[in-house]
């Protein structure tokens, strides 16, 4: 064979094996359309929210299966956050630890960040239909704790709130804004006292006005 026909055969190969590498890269039409989907998904989450919202969501990986199984009755979710828009964009105040908050302090997130289906399996938003006296102490009472930056509490403790885990962060802003210490109620389990997040939703005060799971 011509040298001319070697590198022709050679050229073909290469171009075969590219247009293959391409065709094995390529996201599916079943991938393209999930995060089409998802997508969608969190702008509808984003358009709905208001002030004084809670949200709640379901991490993928196997600590956020592990917080979940401290709520007592539903299991859905692992984590959560209170709503305030701020010049027209709704914010995530939310206590959290682990390797994507490294310094452990309380957050605040674009909601867009908080829904990621990177991450989320799934989400949801809970409304307590305050009124405006409530909303503007809940408004005060969260601006106070992000000023304040506490850590995420690993040791789950109600007993001080220098340290708040997500739903003790919530928790504890509910309660003052509505002057009820009751008004979200702890659970004690096995001589432990805590505050599940289904307790933030089933506790005949708010309702989950909108929920999904991402594809």
């Amino acid at each position: 064979m011509s040298k001319t026909g070697v590198l022709r055969g050679v050229f073909l190969v290469a171009m075969l094996a590219t247009v293959l590498g391409c065709r094995q890269n390529r996201p599916s039409y079943n991938a393209v359309s999930a995060r089409v989907w998802n997508n969608r998904m969190v702008d509808s989450a984003v358009h709905l929210l208001r002030s004084g919202n809670i949200v709640l969501r379901m991490g993928r990986g196997a600590d956020s299966y592990l917080l979940s199984q401290m709520n007592r009755r539903d299991k859905t979710y692992s984590h959560c956050g209170i709503v305030m828009v701020e010049q027209g964009y709704p914010f995530v105040y939310h206590s959290i630890g682990g390797e994507d908050n490294p310094d452990e302090r309380l957050r605040r997130d674009s909601a867009a960040f908080f829904f990621s289906p990177e991450h989320n399996m799934a989400i949801a938003l809970v409304d307590y239909h305050e009124d405006s006296a409530t909303l503007h102490r809940l408004n005060n009472i969260v601006t106070e704790y992000y000023r304040a930056r506490p850590k995420f509490d690993l040791q789950f403790d109600l007993k001080t709130d220098d340290q708040l885990y997500c739903a003790e962060f919530v928790y504890r802003s509910l309660n003052r804004a509505t002057l009820d210490t009751g008004f979200i109620k702890t659970t004690t389990f096995m001589g432990c006292t805590f505050v599940g997040i289904d307790a933030l939703f089933d506790n005949g005060h708010g309702d989950i006005v909108w929920r999904t799971k991402f594809k």
